[in-house]
């Protein structure tokens, strides 16, 4: 082999191992918004439809303040069995490339190097310890007249995929500022 392509290919993969334990860590950030959703419906239709939608994904409510109209959910987001799998098959490969690189710079300790593999369930665990974790989700709902008919305004404060799932289930638009 060439003498530039070993040290070369060295660095890349060492640059591509750097980029893998952020995105493993990255699996485990903290994706909370605030976003305004509008529903055609009246406040308490609405805000019984939120509280039994957030039941049936096994949050309860933590807080409540009538004079803001304001609700806290509180839940445990069990972590993904599949990311945990994911995240240990890419930490897996990674550490395999790099060991094979060092294997070759490095001949008398490639049964060492090889041997690095074995730590790529330490990102499953790492990732499996910190997603299992208290979610809260903040409502607030008030009215909203437009030109038509009377509707209601939704202030949301959770995780980017429950708002996602939020407005999915419960048909809501977000709200636009004319």
């Amino acid at each position: 082999m060439d003498t530039a392509t070993v040290p070369s290919t060295l660095l890349l993969t060492f640059l591509l191992s750097v980029g893998l334990f952020f995105f493993i860590r990255a699996s485990t950030k903290d994706r909370t918004e605030t976003t305004q959703l509008v529903s055609e419906q009246d406040e308490a239709t609405l805000m019984s439809q939120l509280k039994e939608y957030f039941q049936t994904r096994f949050y309860r409510v933590a807080a409540v303040d009538p004079k803001q109209n304001q609700v806290t959910f509180e839940g445990i987001v069990r972590p993904s069995w599949f990311l945990a799998v994911f995240l240990t098959l890419l930490a897996a490969v990674g550490l395999l490339c790099l060991s094979l690189v060092l294997s070759i710079l490095f001949p008398n300790l490639s049964t060492v190097f090889l041997g690095m593999v074995l730590f790529s369930p330490v990102s499953g665990i790492f990732y499996w310890k910190k997603a299992g974790k208290l979610e809260k989700v903040s409502l607030k709902v008030e009215a909203a007249q437009s030109d038509q008919h009377s509707s209601s305004q939704i202030t949301v404060t959770a995780h980017r995929d429950e708002l996602i799932e939020l407005r999915k289930a419960l048909r809501l638009k977000i709200w636009e500022k004319t």
